[in-house]
């Protein structure tokens, strides 16, 4: 669920977690770029489900999220060297992505034999029944996650990449604006637009 009321300007998570035993995403990317095929698989492993969740949002679309996952570390490794050592990894592996996703997009709007919509996934599983005590609460639940989720689904491309940078990944404004390629006081704009179209949306479960 995403926080309404963060405010802050300064990642909260930067890089992907690294267990005492692996070396950091820099460290990685710097034996990326030598070539280092076990290193990029470390890496890969590592990116592999947040990037899927990431384009899943924007796409909407679950398969096409797990093919442009697996182009995004392709597209990675073909261009492992154009990685400037001395940014964060995180906004360039999600650039990649989202410049992925944002082609796709654009390529499914101009299929005539399918809509959008219709290519689109919006249906969440079926609730499995948690017994009498907790049905109501689980429902509720689900229909919060889905409310948000259809919300979020209808907000414009630009919109929807920056809240989800911020809500979900809890980058920076400076580290979004890093990955979109735009300025940070574009990104703030941005994602206050979201929130004003989300809010009348989600005014029920503020």
């Amino acid at each position: 669920m995403w926080d309404s009321t963060r405010t802050d300007t300064k990642g909260m998570a930067p890089e992907a977690d690294a267990t005492p035993t692996e070396p950091d995403d820099a460290e990685l990317m710097l034996r990326v770029q030598a070539s280092d095929e076990p290193a990029f698989a470390i890496l890969m492993h590592r990116w592999e489900r947040p990037v899927k969740a990431v384009i899943a949002r924007v796409v909407l679309n679950v398969s096409e999220a797990e093919e442009l996952a697996q182009e995004t570390f392709v597209r990675l490794w073909q261009h492992r060297g154009r990685f400037d050592p001395a940014k964060p990894v995180k906004p360039w592996i999600l650039g990649i992505a989202l410049n992925l996703a944002r082609n796709r997009l654009r390529w499914w709007r101009r299929r005539p034999t399918l809509s959008l919509d219709a290519w689109t996934e919006t249906n969440l599983p079926a609730v499995s029944d948690p017994g009498p005590e907790g049905g109501a609460i689980a429902l509720e639940r689900e229909e919060r996650a889905a409310a948000v989720r259809d919300a979020i689904a209808s907000l414009p491309v630009a919109f929807r990449e920056a809240l989800i940078l911020f809500e979900y990944e809890r980058m920076s404004c400076a580290d979004i604006a890093t990955t979109l390629a735009t300025t940070p006081k574009t990104v703030e704009n941005r994602i206050a637009r979201a929130r004003a179209a989300l809010r009348p949306r989600l005014q029920r479960w503020a």
